[in-house]
C-alpha cells in the first residue's frame, strides 16, 4: 500500500495562538504528528510514503530529510501550494498507479481503527473508501451524504448529515484523472475535488471511525492527547 501526507499548510492558527513549532512537528503524547503518521503507515506495511511540505518551514524540511536518510520509503516534495488540493496534485505526479491512502498531517485517529480501515480498503472493489466520523468539532465541517449501504452520494457544506469527512482518503488511480480536471478548471480545496469524484461517477463508500480529530488550534493538542489516552 502506498501512503501520502499533505503537510504543506502554514499552520497559521497554531502560530497565532503561541505554538512555536510548525504543525507537522507539533507533538501529541510526545510524538510529532508527522512521525506518528509515518510510524502507523509503516506498521500497515507501507511500500512508499510520499510527503509534501512547503518551502517556508526549513525546520520541517530538515526533520523530514533526516527521516529520509533512515527510511528509504519516504519521498519528499518541498513546494508551497495555494491549497491542499494543489498539494495532492503535486503528489499525484510521483506516486505511481494503484491504490493509495492520503491523509492530512493533523488528522488524529485510533491506530487500530486505521489498520482495520486499510485492511478493508485492500479488499475493496470501490474506487474510494473515505474515512468519516460522527464526531463533529470543526469550524467548517464537510458533511457526507450516503445511502443505506454507505455509498457516498454527496459532499455538503451546510446541510447536516450524520457523518463528516475525516481527512483520510483511500483512492485508486481513477482519482488522478479527476484531480487533473479540477486543476485544469481552476478549482481549489479538497472538498471540491471530493465533489468532483461523485460528479464523475466514481464509486465511493464511507467508512466510519469512532472519532477523528484535526489539530487546528492550540486547544486541540490537549483534546487529541485526551482522546488517545481514552
Amino acid at each position: 500500500m502506498r501512503f501520502a501526507i499533505l503537510a504543506a499548510g502554514e499552520g497559521s492558527r497554531l502560530a497565532q495562538e503561541g505554538v512555536e513549532l510548525p504543525k507537522p512537528l507539533v507533538k501529541i503524547k510526545g510524538e510529532a504528528m508527522i512521525d506518528r503518521l509515518i510510524r502507523i503507515f509503516n506498521d500497515c506495511g507501507a511500500e512508499s510514503i510520499h510527503i509534501i511540505t512547503n518551502n517556508l518551514t526549513p525546520l520541517t524540511q530538515q526533520h523530514l530529510r533526516h527521516l529520509q536518510e533512515r527510511d528509504g520509503k519516504i519521498h519528499l516534495i518541498v513546494k508551497t501550494t495555494p491549497s491542499s488540493m494543489h498539494s495532492f496534485y503535486e503528489l499525484r505526479q510521483v506516486m505511481g498507479e494503484g491504490k493509495f491512502c492520503l491523509t492530512t498531517v493533523d488528522t488524529i485517529f485510533r491506530e487500530e481503527e486505521f489498520k482495520q480501515y486499510i485492511s478493508a480498503w485492500e479488499c475493496s472493489d470501490e474506487d474510494g473508501l473515505m474515512a468519516v466520523t460522527d464526531y463533529i468539532d470543526d469550524e467548517r465541517p464537510l458533511y457526507i451524504a450516503t445511502d443505506e449501504e454507505m455509498n457516498i452520494t454527496g459532499f455538503l457544506d451546510t446541510v447536516p448529515q450524520p457523518y463528516i469527512s475525516g481527512g483520510i482518503y483511500a483512492l485508486d488511480e481513477k482519482s488522478f484523472t479527476v484531480i487533473d480536471k479540477c486543476i485544469e478548471e481552476g478549482q481549489s480545496r479538497m472538498r471540491n475535488f471530493q465533489r468532483q469524484l461523485v460528479k464523475d461517477g466514481l464509486h465511493l463508500k464511507a467508512y466510519p471511525f469512532s472519532k477523528i480529530l484535526d489539530v487546528d488550534h492550540a486547544s486541540d493538542i490537549k483534546k487529541a492527547e485526551i482522546f488517545l489516552n481514552t
